[in-house]
């Protein structure tokens, strides 16, 4: 057999070994790499290739399901088409096209072609919790992989440049964030000088916007009462005096705490338990279901629903009732999101505050949604309150 018939062959015996699942195992990632190293034949490259063609599956699943059962071999056809260009997709690309022309590069020339509907990518009933995420622009940009974003340490950018283009990788900065940086395609960052000596962390620019907008006041005590590994933590000690860490979470803080060591951040303490009203601030970067990270976890699209929005709302206003006892009169309480549902971000706040009479909205900075189109990043809500 050649080398691009073994490919398809174990390509459709991969798709069928996560097709009962798509719909339902929020740990899709986990499931893939798991199967991915079990077959020991496959080597990296190619797993490159299982990879991606796995995730655009997910991307585009309203369009390829239907055919994967009755015409599997066109499904493959069709999930190459649509695939990204790369060193590891190209020759299986190249093999499978046929007769039909170049992917156009745009959704709306895709569609066309397959005489397909655009909005189907997205679950119909989440239409009704972010309108917005229908228009073109986003539905273009959920189909787009997400890129690599960079939290730079203050100073550092011309060294971090410098590596990166002794290594061949191309960046760039944005005027939305000093800080800020975009590596373009492929970079192991992990492992070079930079990441080391603590100078970048990997972190959405949607992500590091949220405490942008919040427009954390220098000098302030701080407490991250859902900090998990520590992204936004970190990010917040470079604005306040101190930053207090707390989650549930032991093992997310034991990552916390190795970051905060190679970033060299001496100003952040874990709290098991945050003492009340001390904070002259504290951020509540809530769990949620990850809607506005669904170009970078395609899979959440089709395993989140209705139900579990629910379950993480009703969660999320505990959590931030609970976490805002720790505001001292006059302080902040900033909620944030990477959710795109109304009912966990703004229908949240408005709970909130309806049940809490001495916190209100802070009209200096009013609530915002990050849309992935903006500024091609992942998705993100920020509301910013205080106490009186």
């Amino acid at each position: 057999m050649s080398i691009a018939g073994s490919q398809q062959r174990t390509a459709l015996k991969l798709l069928h070994e996560i097709q009962p699942h798509w719909r339902r195992d929020r740990a899709m990632p986990l499931r893939i790499e798991s199967i991915l190293r079990a077959h020991r034949s496959i080597g990296s490259r190619d797993r490159r290739l299982y990879r991606e063609l796995a995730y655009t599956t997910l991307r585009y699943l309203p369009w390829i399901e239907p055919l994967l059962a009755a015409e599997p071999e066109r499904a493959l056809r069709l999930v190459a088409w649509l695939a990204a260009e790369n060193k590891a997709t190209a020759s299986f690309r190249a093999a499978l096209r046929g007769d039909w022309p170049e992917r156009p590069a745009t959704l709306a020339d895709q569609a066309a072609f397959l005489g397909a509907e655009p909005a189907a990518l997205l679950p119909g009933w989440f239409r009704e919790h972010a309108p917005e995420l229908f228009a073109p622009a986003e539905l273009e940009t959920q189909l787009r992989r997400a890129p690599l974003w960079l939290r730079t340490k203050p100073g550092s950018l011309g060294v971090i440049e410098a590596e990166f283009a002794r290594l061949g990788w191309r960046t760039s900065r944005t005027d939305l964030l000093p800080t800020a940086l975009r590596v373009h395609g492929e970079a192991d960052v992990a492992k070079t000088e930079s990441f080391a000596r603590g100078l970048i962390e990997v972190q959405d620019l949607g992500s590091q916007l949220v405490l942008a907008h919040a427009a954390i006041e220098p000098g302030g005590v701080w407490l991250d009462g859902c900090a998990g590994a520590g992204g936004k933590t970190l990010q917040l000690s470079q604005l306040a005096a101190r930053v207090d860490a707390h989650d549930i979470r032991p093992a997310a803080l034991e990552e916390l705490s190795a970051r905060a060591a190679r970033a060299g951040a001496t100003n952040i303490r874990i709290l098991p338990t945050p003492p009340a009203d001390s904070y002259d601030g504290v951020l509540v970067d809530a769990p949620c279901t990850g809607s506005g990270t669904w170009r970078r976890a395609p899979h959440l699209k089709w395993t989140t629903t209705p139900e579990i929005v629910a379950e993480h709302a009703t969660r999320q206003l505990k959590i931030l009732t609970r976490l805002s006892a720790r505001v001292r009169p006059g302080g902040r309480l900033i909620y944030a999101t990477c959710s795109l549902s109304r009912h966990e971000n703004e229908a949240v706040v408005a709970a909130f505050v309806g049940e809490h009479g001495d916190f209100c909205p802070d009209p200096t900075h009013p609530p915002r949604t990050i849309l992935p189109s903006h500024h091609d990043t992942d998705g993100f809500f920020v509301a910013a309150l205080r106490r009186s």
